[in-house]
């Protein structure tokens, strides 16, 4: 299951951070660095140095925004949040056709995310690109919102062609692994939670409870 976060950063909290982005502080390092070896080849963009201050500050920031939202929560099951990076993307810069890694140094990728820094019309080219049995899908979202998809996707970025792309990227540890699984766990929670908005706690919204309960002990980690 893929999905939106839409609104995820107001105006003003993008403002800094893309602001904080373009100062001096901010050092960028070559994209191949962080890529497996078999995505070295085809990973052109920059990143921000996940070691400096600057980075860690930004990253926790936006760590904990996304562990605030409420549909990131339900149809996640987020164990942790881990591996953010902040990419930058001049003309000709994007990354190839690939899948990510099934374990990143923070911990197994389960679901991956975007979160787009700037408005669409700012830079063209740059779409990503998510692939599924009907083909390939771009999504270009509007700043501060993200995109939430299964890690087992095959994705690339297309190149860059005018302006500068700004986004974040990063990946979710679940409580469940398989992603037909959590697509099931969410439509059960968002039923009953539904159910409980109309008629209150009710027989029909215990025994639903009951099932979305034992499966996720039965699915989870």
């Amino acid at each position: 299951m893929r999905f939106q976060l839409d609104g995820l950063l107001d105006p003003q909290g993008l403002d800094n951070l893309l602001e904080d982005l373009l100062s001096s502080e901010a050092e960028w390092r070559p994209g191949q660095e962080s890529a497996g070896w078999h995505a070295r080849g085809v990973k052109h963009n920059r990143q921000l140095d996940r070691g400096s201050p600057l980075h860690q500050r930004l990253a926790a920031g936006v760590i904990a925004t996304l562990e605030a939202h409420p549909l990131l929560q339900a149809a996640a099951l987020p164990v942790r949040i881990h591996g953010l990076l902040f990419s930058r993307c001049e003309p000709g810069e994007g990354y190839g056709r690939h899948v990510d890694n099934a374990f990143m140094a923070g911990g197994r990728a389960d679901v991956s995310f975007t979160l787009f820094l700037q408005d669409p019309n700012a830079y063209s080219g740059g779409g990503l690109m998510l692939e599924s049995p009907a083909g390939e899908e771009e999504v270009r979202l509007a700043a501060g919102s993200a995109i939430v998809y299964p890690s087992t996707l095959l994705h690339r970025v297309a190149p860059v062609t005018g302006g500068e792309r700004f986004v974040a990227v990063g990946w979710i540890q679940s409580r469940v692994r398989d992603a037909e699984q959590r697509e099931l766990l969410f439509d059960l929670d968002t039923a009953r939670r539904q159910l409980f908005q109309r008629e209150g706690k009710s027989e029909a919204f215990d025994l639903i409870s009951r099932s979305y309960s034992n499966l996720l002990r039965r699915w989870g980690d």
